[in-house]
């Protein structure tokens, strides 16, 4: 058949036959065909396909990823993500790259994940999770990393703990400066001094931690408590303390954030704050749709609420269980 055929029987057009229309569909059924993506949007200046950009697949991103799918099913649109597989994140402004490559002929909107900048423009719609430090113009989507910290370090308080280090974050993330302001402001509001020997970097990342909290262990005297940046970081704290033959919590209360799978999947379970991550991919997709349909944003600062999550790595201080043991 034509190749004019063939494109009216795809596209819905008058002019083929029952009959031809009928073979012409059992041989696309029959061979898996699709349109090009390329082409179509070529010709209709529209793909139907959302990009989500990510630096890397880690456990925070994975969850985000299904809020996402959850958000943008049933709505007409699909999906596509693209990853850097972990080499975009010691370059400023990787996503700005990859957006000049997926724009306008395969993405019709874009949501970046832990973006460097939010200050792009290719043309589309386009919201940031978890942004980067520096000027936003994009609508963005957090969860309130600030109290969610405050709430970590006062539950380590209430237990009786007032020798508390923190494995801090990735310090370009927004993020990471505002969980630790949150650490030192609930210190500070409890009328402990902050020490900065009891502050370590990991990066949000699990070898990171180990060795950033080997170094706080090794303190004389070390921390009755730590407080990780999330959960990935807690993780490499319990590994540490394991390998130092600490016991958690008898020698050891870690605090994690993010409240991923694995941290309730740990020996002990992690104590954790929990940020919505799956609720942050849903509505940073529902934001994007609506705005990708011509609506104007009633907020594009959105910050959604955290909480703790108490399971088994926190509990009082050894010398003050001995003391209430008396």
């Amino acid at each position: 058949m034509s190749v004019a055929t063939v494109s009216k029987v795809i596209n819905r057009r008058y002019g083929v036959s029952a009959d031809t229309f009928a073979k012409v569909m059992g041989v696309i059924e029959e061979t898996g065909y699709h349109a090009s993506l390329v082409a179509q949007s070529l010709r209709n200046h529209r793909t139907n396909v959302i990009g989500v950009l990510v630096a890397d697949i880690e456990l925070f991103t994975a969850e985000l990823l299904k809020g996402i799918a959850d958000g943008i099913r049933e709505s007409g649109w699909e999906l596509v993500v693209y990853s850097a597989g972990g080499h975009a994140t010691a370059h400023l402004g990787w996503e700005s790259r990859y957006l000049s490559r997926l724009s306008g002929t395969l993405i019709d909107g874009a949501i970046l994940v832990t973006p460097t900048v939010v200050d792009v423009n290719y043309g589309s719609p386009v919201v940031a999770v978890d942004p980067h430090m520096g000027r936003q113009r994009i609508p963005t989507v957090h969860a309130d990393n600030l109290r969610g910290a405050e709430l970590a370090v006062e539950h380590l308080l209430d237990l009786g703990h007032r020798r508390v280090g923190m494995i801090t974050g990735r310090p370009d993330l927004q993020s990471a400066k505002l969980r630790e302001q949150g650490f030192r402001r609930a210190l500070r509001r409890a009328g402990i001094e902050v020490d900065g020997a009891l502050l370590a970097p990991g990066d949000y990342r699990t070898d990171m931690s180990v060795t950033a909290a080997s170094t706080l262990l090794s303190l004389r005297p070390r921390p009755t408590a730590i407080f990780a940046a999330n959960d990935a970081a807690a993780i490499g704290v319990l590994t540490a303390a394991t390998e130092m033959g600490l016991r958690v919590p008898r020698d050891l209360s870690i605090v994690g954030f993010d409240n991923v799978p694995d941290s309730a999947a740990t020996v002990p379970p992690l104590t954790t704050i929990e940020q919505p991550i799956h609720q942050m991919g849903k509505c940073a997709v529902e934001l994007l749709l609506s705005l990708m349909q011509g609506q104007t944003a009633k907020k594009t600062n959105i910050i959604l609420p955290t909480r703790l999550i108490q399971r088994d790595s926190t509990a009082p201080p050894r010398a003050r269980r001995s003391r209430s043991d008396r």
